[in-house]
C-alpha cells in the first residue's frame, strides 16, 4: 500500500528533478551562447591558414545548445508521463474518481512540457543566431583569402 508520503515523494522528485534538469539545460544553453558570442568577437580570422581549423573552432559548443533545443520538449515530456501517472495512481489508491483532483494532477503534470518547450525555443534561437555568425565569419575568411591571392 502506498502511504500519502510516498505520493508527495514522487511529487518532490519530479518538481525539482526534471524541473531542475530543465533549469541547468537552460543555464548551460544560455553559458554557451555567450561564450560563443565572446569568442566570435574576439577571434582574429588572419591567425587561420586553414578553413577546416577555423570551422572547427568557430563550431565548439554548437552542438551542445542543439542538444539541448532538441531534447528539452523531451525531458519535459518524461516529467508530463511521470506527473501523470502519480495522478492516476493517486486517484487509483484512493478509490474515487474526484474530478476536480483529476484536473488539478493533470495540469501540474503539463507545466513540465510547458518548461521544456520554455527552454527549447531560446535554445533553438541561440543555436541559429550563433550559427549564422559562424557562416558569416566563415565568409569573412573566404574573402580575406582572396585578398591575399590576388595580391
Amino acid at each position: 500500500m502506498t502511504t500519502p508520503t510516498m505520493l508527495h515523494y514522487a511529487e518532490e522528485v519530479l518538481d525539482f528533478g526534471v524541473m531542475g534538469i530543465l533549469l541547468l539545460m537552460s543555464v548551460v544553453s544560455l553559458w554557451l551562447f555567450i561564450e560563443r558570442m565572446m569568442y566570435y568577437r574576439s577571434i582574429q580570422l588572419e591567425d587561420y591558414t586553414n578553413k577546416e581549423l577555423l570551422e572547427l573552432d568557430l563550431g565548439d559548443n554548437l552542438s551542445t545548445i542543439s542538444a539541448i533545443a532538441a531534447n528539452a520538449p523531451y525531458v519535459g515530456l518524461i516529467g508530463t508521463i511521470i506527473g501523470i501517472v502519480i495522478t492516476f495512481y493517486s486517484l487509483g489508491e484512493a478509490g474515487s474518481v474526484d474530478p476536480k483532483q483529476v484536473m488539478t494532477g493533470l495540469a501540474l503534470a503539463l507545466k513540465a512540457t510547458g518548461a521544456g518547450i520554455l527552454v527549447a525555443i531560446p535554445a533553438i534561437v541561440f543555436y541559429t543566431i550563433a550559427l549564422r555568425k559562424m557562416e558569416r565569419l566563415l565568409v569573412y575568411w573566404d574573402v580575406e583569402q582572396e585578398k591575399k591571392r590576388q595580391v
